[in-house]
């Protein structure tokens, strides 16, 4: 045998050696031992979820507490609920939804989007106003004053804009009201930076985005019925059921539930609302 080929065969066994030394491949989702303690590896699972921009706080933290125990990630989309369902219709892409109120849901389940949903906490609208009240308002009636500077949400965007849509139709002051608005935004968090910055003397917000510091709020009566459920549930069109179970599972856990008391919101369910159905 040449020198050469003697060479030849010399790279090719310690390049084969190389190989199985170093080119090791980690399993998603696979748990490496130290000792006495199992620590899971971060697994190469994503989960896609829309969420109304109003639950972006709680989402959050749940979106990190999740991971941290699963070890599967979790990207969201956060925007008015009307703007995800037409994302979902458009994409067909993704693993769940919660938006700000089942109505909300219901169009996403009409158009075959989404499944059977679970139930996580309230979302509860109260009037707000500027800090000490200087327009006397007490109620939505007092929407209609001329000169009134009115943030809404947008009804075709936000659950919290189609539900006073709702309530100023009951109340037959909804052509009224629309003269006075000044902001119809595409999510909650709009109508909340305009209440925070004084360019509106009232608006409908929910509970938990309430900013004591430059807001006094008025209850709405709870005949008028506006409180909303928020749920969530998987896509129909998920490519990964199970890492999407186990998101809807926990999100609807005391665990996940727990963080969104923590961000100022009743949780699901509660004596206090007994009255509000799905």
């Amino acid at each position: 045998m040449t020198r050469k080929a003697i060479a030849l065969i010399t790279i090719v066994i310690l390049a084969g050696l190389l190989c199985t030394a170093g080119c090791t491949t980690e399993q998603p989702g696979a748990v490496v031992s130290t000792g006495d303690n199992t620590t899971p590896v971060a697994a190469e699972t994503s989960l896609l979820v829309y969420a109304g921009a109003g639950l972006k706080k709680p989402m959050t933290d749940i979106g990190e507490t999740f991971t941290a125990k699963s070890g599967i990630g979790v990207d969201y989309t956060f925007a008015g609920s009307g703007t995800l369902i037409t994302q979902m219709d458009l994409s067909r892409k993704g693993d769940a939804f919660i938006p700000g109120g089942t109505p909300d849901y219901r169009i996403a389940q009409d158009k075959e989007l989404v499944g059977e949903p679970g139930y996580v906490a309230y979302h509860v609208p109260v009037i707000v106003v500027q800090k000490g009240n200087p327009q006397n308002i007490t109620s939505v009636d007092d929407f209609t004053r001329a000169g009134l500077k009115l943030a809404l949400g947008g009804a075709d965007t936000t659950a919290i804009g189609r539900a006073g849509d709702k309530l100023f139709q009951k109340h037959g002051i909804l052509d009224d009201v629309e003269k006075n608005v000044v902001l119809r935004a595409p999510t909650i968090n709009e109508v909340v930076v305009a209440m925070n910055m004084g360019t509106a003397d009232a608006a409908l917000i929910t509970l938990d985005q309430v900013n004591p510091k430059t807001m006094d709020t008025i209850d709405l009566p709870q005949e008028d019925g506006l409180t909303l459920i928020v749920p969530i549930g998987a896509t129909a069109f998920t490519t990964q059921p199970d890492a999407a179970r186990q998101f809807v599972e926990f999100v609807t856990s005391d665990e996940g539930k727990a963080i969104f008391a923590k961000h100022g919101f009743p949780t699901y369910p509660d004596p206090a609302y007994a009255g509000i159905k799905p």
